[in-house]
């Protein structure tokens, strides 16, 4: 794989940790690398093989009917949740970027869950505040621009049952969020890390998996 965003993991130890997890296919691999053939340095946007496996475990712990990603770019992570939601499950995949998501397809249709996966091309808070109002989701993730995480956090929040699960990426930014900085990205997470840490609506802890995960369940 091309450069890692995982922060502060030796190149060995991670590769421990991804030979200690869930395995890889063939899928995964061929996925990994048309993404870095299509779109080179880019593919940094795709999650790490470790957060890979992390949320597959985490779909099959929470097992939800529903399931909503925000930032889908080539597919690994929804490959990923999708192969361990139960069999009735389904991903609602948001994305802006038909040229990126239709890269996937191929791979999703290879491993099988292309049937899981529901992708709906837009601005995904559009596909968000179009959803249901009742508490149906289960699990959601969060993985685009930093600055709307707030509003997409808030749509899903509505939505998510009591005891479901929001994942949210890059927590950390590669550790920018511990400096000053008048990034408008680094300054949206700051300000929403602040935010969740006190809301009384959710219980947060935040790993050190990847780029950072902040685990938020609903109270």
């Amino acid at each position: 794989m091309g450069t890692s965003k995982t922060i502060g993991l030796e190149a060995d130890i991670q590769q421990y940790l991804i030979d200690h997890s869930i395995p890889r296919t063939g899928v995964h691999t061929a996925l990994v690398e048309a993404t870095e053939n299509a779109v080179g340095n880019m593919a940094i946007m795709q999650i790490p093989e470790e957060q890979g496996a992390f949320m597959t475990l985490l779909a099959k712990m929470t097992a939800p009917e529903i399931a909503v990603e925000v930032g889908t770019f080539t597919g690994y992570s929804a490959l990923c949740i999708a192969q361990g939601l139960p069999t009735h499950g389904k991903l609602i995949a948001c994305d802006i970027s038909d040229d990126y998501t239709s890269l996937a397809k191929p791979f999703w249709e290879e491993a099988g869950v292309a049937e899981k996966i529901d992708l709906r091309i837009g601005p995904a808070i559009d596909t968000l505040r179009a959803l249901p109002d009742d508490e149906a989701v289960g699990l959601a993730f969060i993985d685009a621009d930093k600055e709307s995480y707030r509003d997409y956090y808030e749509e899903l929040l509505k939505r998510l049952e009591h005891g479901g699960l929001i994942v949210v990426d890059n927590v950390l930014l590669f550790g920018t969020v511990t400096q000053p900085s008048h990034d408008s990205a680094v300054k949206a997470m700051k300000e929403f890390n602040r935010f969740v840490a006190a809301d009384d609506r959710v219980d947060v802890s935040m790993i050190n998996v990847a780029d950072g995960l902040s685990l938020i369940r609903k109270r």
